[in-house]
Formats: C-alpha cells, structure tokens, sequence
C-alpha cells in the first residue's frame, strides 16, 4: 500500500527488525533517507511526508532492564519530535515523517511493547482465518497463477 502513494508527495522509508538489531542501527537507517534541512533538522525532501513503516516491531531483544532499545528511540521521537546524535549529542529533529508498524503476537522471539509506545499507536487486530476462508483466499491465487500460461500439472 505504501509504495502506490503519489511518489510526488510520499516518499517511504522501510525498516524491518530482527532480535539482533539495535538502536544505533535504527537510527542509522532512518536518518540515512532523510534530507538535512539545516543543522538539527532532519525530514524528507521539501514538500513531501516520509511514511516510515517498521516491520516486526516487537522482535528486538529486551535488553537487561526489560526496555527494548530500537523501539524505545521511536518512542523519544513520537513523544518529543527528536532524538540526539550519537557523536555530539546535539539535538536532531524530524519533521514531515509519520510512523506505521506491523507486528505478530508475542510468543516465539516475539516480545510484548510497552505502554508508554503503544499509547502513540491506533492498533488494528486481525483475527486467524478459518481453513475455509485460507483454503479461498490461495485457490483463488493459485488458479489465475496457472491461468497465465503455466502448466498445472504441479
């Protein structure tokens, strides 16, 4: 979905976490897509809004305290517009961004995020298909795949 937005007006911005990464990391990446506008001010090129959408929001490791250090660096940003660099400590804000997660449910790597990051977030359950509705989404995509020329002896 993101990628059909007007290229005019968007631009996107993918990140996708693993129980690896790290918040030096995450910000790396971001601020690597972004423009600088002037000293301490970072965002996409003039006049258009980065959609910065983080897969597997919930896979990094919780570190020794319980804090989960990738996320709790977009927290700072969605609670105070900013973060600081690395090197000088300067304050750095971002403007023109907006933020979009996905997420499976904890369990199997997968950890719970706190609170004080959820509040930030409007949050959208799906619940599992049923096998008939699984076995009607696939047969469907199967049918036209074999449809455009392949053999369906497979």
């Amino acid at each position: 979905f993101i990628l059909s937005l007007p290229s005019d007006q968007y631009m996107p911005n993918f990140i996708s976490f693993s129980a690896q990464t790290s918040a030096n990391q995450t910000q790396d990446i971001i601020m690597s897509k972004l423009d600088k506008r002037r000293k301490g001010l970072l965002g996409p090129p003039v006049g258009k809004k980065c959609v910065l959408f983080v897969d597997d929001l919930n896979m990094p490791q919780k570190e020794q305290y319980g804090a989960q250090p990738p996320i709790e660096l977009l927290r700072q940003w969605l609670d105070n517009g900013n973060w600081y660099d690395r090197k000088d400590t300067s304050k750095i804000e971002m403007i023109d961004q907006t933020l979009v997660t996905a997420m499976g449910p904890p369990g199997g790597g997968r950890n719970d995020i706190t609170a004080r990051f959820t509040r930030h977030m409007v949050v959208i359950g799906i619940d599992s298909f049923t096998e008939q509705a699984m076995k009607g989404i696939f047969s469907t995509i199967m049918e036209w795949h074999f449809s455009t020329g392949f053999e369906p002896n497979y």
